[in-house]
């Protein structure tokens, strides 16, 4: 038997926004580790790296910043094997250069990562190989990284080859499948690939030159800052997803590759304004929303979620306007004084954005910390006086908890699933934590007996959208609870629900997402819970788990 609550089925733009940014954030998020990597090797190698010839702190490593950073002369400096190119020097004059580790990185190798992880989200590994060699005709096709165009042709190749198997399943006859499946795929893909080169290449080349124009456009009329009335606004709806992998980051890729950085990567990413509203909160807050701002702003100025901040901002709406002059101010600092970031900052943590504005010189991180303090100090001064001039009336009103409980509620209904983060913040006000354990409590592991004494649990997953955030930390605290219990043999990990292959034993998922866990993993035990945090159902899960290994 499992246990779920009834999945709400929330429509309108709305949502269907959220649901595309979820997609697009799907294609980048896994693969955030190969951009931070392409960054630091772009921070140390290139010639105005750590380690180049022009770099800031005379730290040149010759010949290797010319190998790895590529542009080396190949018949001076004599590494044999490595790949080579015809490259241009200043005059005109040419010669064999090492092609190195930035371009390649950064024309093939993300674009097929986030075509292949594209193809895998709509139709598994096989949309995922047909994805990529689709792209691959994209990206020879153009000559600027082609990362639009992976995260639309990578998709759209898997939806194609789903659609184009439905048409012989079950009319194969036995022996040929593998024959029949293998072909198929390789010659849909060459002709995606044709076709990605010839018609695809172009259509988004024009698009990403129209919309680079976009943005320069507002950067020579010094109009980047009124970006910040979409984003901020957005970002507490959960819209921001859309507008920062579907635009922020592949022109921001493409800008740092020009330029060596990008303000647009810090236009969404910036801790600052929620830094702001959380020290606002923390001093001229009251109730529950005052005593629990402390611990939000460690959660969200150090460990970079910035969805932590959301419920502030809904229990008082006016502050949003604090957020919009905050994220404006930092945006301003950044492109007055010439600050960006190498790479994106995923996620947005002050830890993670020092190490993508290092990379472009210390003056470049000084400029980016400035721009954090900036709008932070704008954010808390606007939205101090906000908070001041109704505190009064905050402190006389009946209820201010649960109002602040209501926020919370509303967040995660914006989001459109519960979250780990606001789950602990909910459980800092003593009343919702009683709701909360008694919904948790309500119909739990009760009916889990049977399925128990036939099924062995020795696989535990915890899943979520993404399979990163909240899903990580409620892994985290089943696993420590089952490692002070003593128990041996159990693996305790995190998946996104796409991800789902049916080898679990037993899936843990929050009430909203069960049904789509379920529909994944028929075969799995089920467990419900309403936050990843604190669930009273995680002691009943490690005392079954106890029951059966002391039964062996």
């Amino acid at each position: 038997m499992t246990t779920a609550s009834t999945a709400k089925k929330p429509g309108g733009a709305r949502v269907a926004v959220q649901r595309f940014g979820t997609f697009l954030s799907g294609m980048i998020m896994p693969n955030i580790a190969a951009f931070i990597a392409w960054g630091f090797i772009t921070m140390l190698f290139i010639p105005a790296g750590f380690f180049g010839a022009k770099s800031p702190f005379g730290w040149h490593w010759a010949p290797v910043a010319e190998i790895i950073g590529g542009g080396g002369d190949a018949a001076t400096i004599g590494w044999p094997g490595a790949a080579t190119a015809l490259t241009a020097n200043a005059d005109g004059s040419t010669y064999q250069g090492y092609v190195g580790l930035v371009s390649v990185m950064i024309t093939y190798l993300l674009p097929l990562l986030i075509a292949n992880t594209g193809g895998r989200m709509v139709y598994g590994a096989r949309g995922g190989v047909v994805a990529t060699i689709a792209v691959m005709g994209v990206i020879v096709g153009t000559n600027i990284p082609m990362f639009l165009g992976a995260m639309i042709m990578g998709p759209l190749a898997a939806y194609i080859t789903k659609q184009m198997d439905r048409i012989w399943d079950g009319k194969i006859r036995p022996g040929f499948e593998m024959l029949v499946n293998n072909f198929s795929a390789g010659i849909l893909g060459m002709i995606l690939a044709i076709v990605g080169f010839f018609a695809f290449g172009p259509v988004f080349l024009g698009i990403s030159t129209v919309l680079g124009g976009v943005v320069g456009w507002l950067v020579d009329l010094h109009l980047l800052p009124l970006l910040s009335i979409i984003v901020e606004p957005a970002k507490v709806l959960f819209l921001n997803n859309a507008i920062n992998h579907g635009v922020f980051t592949p022109l921001g890729i493409q800008q740092a590759t020009e330029t060596g950085k990008s303000i647009l990567f810090l236009i969404e990413a910036n801790p600052g304004p929620g830094l702001g509203l959380l020290l606002a909160f923390t001093f001229f807050g009251v109730g529950a929303a005052k005593a629990s701002a402390p611990g939000a702003i460690v959660i969200q100025f150090l460990g970079g979620i910035h969805e932590i901040y959301f419920p502030y901002a809904l229990a008082k709406p006016m502050t949003v306007l604090a957020l919009i002059a905050g994220g404006a101010a930092g945006v301003t600092t950044n492109m007055i004084f010439g600050g960006g970031l190498v790479f994106p900052a995923a996620p947005g943590s002050i830890i993670a954005v020092t190490a993508a504005a290092i990379g472009a010189g210390p003056g470049n991180l000084l400029v980016v910390y400035l721009s954090v303090a900036v709008a932070a100090v704008v954010t808390f001064l606007i939205a101090g006086v906000i908070l001041r001039a109704s505190r009064k009336r905050d402190l006389a009103a009946e209820g201010g908890d649960d109002a602040f409980a209501a926020a919370i509620d509303q967040t995660e209904a914006n989001k459109g699933k519960e979250s780990a983060a606001l789950g602990g913040l909910r459980s800092r006000t003593s009343n919702d934590v009683t709701a909360s354990a008694d919904r948790d409590v309500e119909g739990a592991l009760g009916g889990l007996g049977g399925a128990v004494a036939t099924k062995q649990l020795n696989t535990i997953v915890f899943a979520c959208d993404a399979g990163m955030g909240s899903s990580a930390m409620g892994a985290s605290v089943l696993r420590n609870k089952i490692k002070k219990a003593g128990i041996e043999g159990v693996t305790v990990t995190n998946q996104a629900i796409a991800n789902l292959d049916g080898t679990a034993d037993l899936v843990i998922t929050q009430n909203q997402l069960t049904d789509r866990a379920k529909a994944q993993n028929p075969d799995a035990i089920h467990v419900s819970v309403d936050n990843f945090m604190n669930s009273p159902k995680y002691d009943e899960v490690v005392e079954m788990v106890r029951s059966q290994h002391e039964a062996k």
